[in-house]
């Protein structure tokens, strides 16, 4: 038999990050690859059982600082007690802390950003660091994977790296674990949602780059018009309270409902008769794929890796970001014109079981990790 490739994964960032990781592990081949993930305290083993070797835990935080420099002496002391064939980084903050701490070991190391740091909107003076961060670091890997077009195009006009280091591989959901999985868990009448109620929704931490401000601006326009409407944050977020106070202070605070962090976002998709992801920055959006597998209508925004996902009229409705009126106008037209809902829904359905399946995420990175080894 022969001998599997063994991978060293290293990531700090939960959420989104420790999704994919799972995602990506569960459908890679496990005959031909063995699996390490070194983590930080954010991460839950019981989470990894069966999907990966060995794991563990290290302390990583995600603001730069003093203790960046231990981290990156755990990691390198186990990059060589476990001699993985590849080191792969996920993350900005992981992409650092690994790339530094395997600097002239004998492996192969790659690195997904999973949304540049750069993109995010921020003062010039960190934009600027962070773009100097991931020029200096780019030659310490082989390969740098984005996880949409946009991505690749942004990384090429800050000089990240040459081209050939790139390699887009499309983000996807595992549609397989949804499809067979328990649905009709969250009922309309847990959250106090009438059965008729017109309900919009939108699932994302409650912070600055998925917009929550922009969504309940959308909402006061859109209850206006139509006076049994709900509205669905599912998250939570250093923005919550402003986005309570807006409601109360507009009169539909009875109208928004939100559930803060769930283990089972999906369970409350399911009471979407519109999902929405206004964001102002994404890397790719992974909600997008989540809402189509769901077949729910979308109104999303157009900025950086939406519109590769989403073509407007097609599969979803596209507006501008930071546009209130222009997301609550794409809504009603969903609520309004017949057939439009039916359209974007049959389209989106489509896509995500033609683009966005994470089995092609496994496959497509296990051609690319045997290419680098072999």
């Amino acid at each position: 038999m022969m001998k599997r490739i063994r991978i060293l994964h290293v990531a700090q960032a939960a959420g989104g990050v420790d999704r994919y990781i799972r995602m990506l592990l569960k459908y890679l081949d496990k005959d031909k690859f063995e699996n390490v993930l070194v983590c930080s305290q954010d991460f839950h083993e019981e989470d990894y059982n069966g999907l990966v070797d060995y794991f563990e835990q290290i302390e990583m935080t995600r603001a730069i600082g003093a203790s960046d420099l231990k981290a990156t002496k755990a990691v390198r002391k186990l990059i060589k007690k476990y001699n993985p064939d590849i080191v792969y980084a996920h993350s900005s903050k992981a992409g650092a802390i690994a790339r530094i701490a395997d600097i002239g070991l004998k492996n192969y190391c790659i690195y997904n950003p999973h949304g540049w740091a750069f993109n995010m909107r921020c003062s010039a003076k960190k934009k600027a660091i962070y773009t100097m961060i991931e020029k200096i670091a780019a030659p310490f890997c082989d390969k740098i994977i984005c996880i949409s077009d946009a991505e690749k195009q942004s990384a090429l006009d800050k000089k990240i790296c040459k081209e050939d280091k790139l390699q887009v591989i499309f983000n996807g959901v595992d549609i397989e674990a949804y499809e067979n999985g328990a649905h009709g868990a969250v009922k309309r009448q847990d959250l106090n949602i009438p059965e008729d109620a017109f309900v919009v929704g939108m699932v994302g931490r409650i912070s600055q780059q998925k917009a929550p401000d922009v969504f309940v601006k959308m909402a006061k326009q859109v209850k206006d018009e139509i006076p049994n409407a709900h509205f669905i944050i599912v998250g939570n977020g250093n923005q919550e309270a402003e986005i309570r106070r807006y409601a109360e202070d507009n009169g539909f605070s009875d109208s928004l409902h939100i559930t803060g962090w769930v283990d089972n976002p999906m369970s409350y998709v399911e009471l979407f008769d519109v999902a929405c992801l206004l964001s102002r920055w994404e890397g790719f959006g992974l909600a997008l794929p989540e809402y189509m597998m769901a077949g729910k209508p979308i109104v999303a925004s157009r900025v950086d890796a939406i519109p590769n996902i989403i073509r407007d009229g097609e599969n979803g409705l596209l507006v501008g970001a930071d546009d209130a009126t222009g997301a609550s106008n794409a809504v009603l037209r969903i609520y309004q014109e017949d057939g439009l809902k039916d359209r974007l829904v049959t389209q989106g359905f489509e896509d995500v079981h033609n683009r966005f399946n994470a089995r092609r995420v496994s496959e497509e990175h296990g051609k690319l990790l045997e290419q680098i080894v072999r």
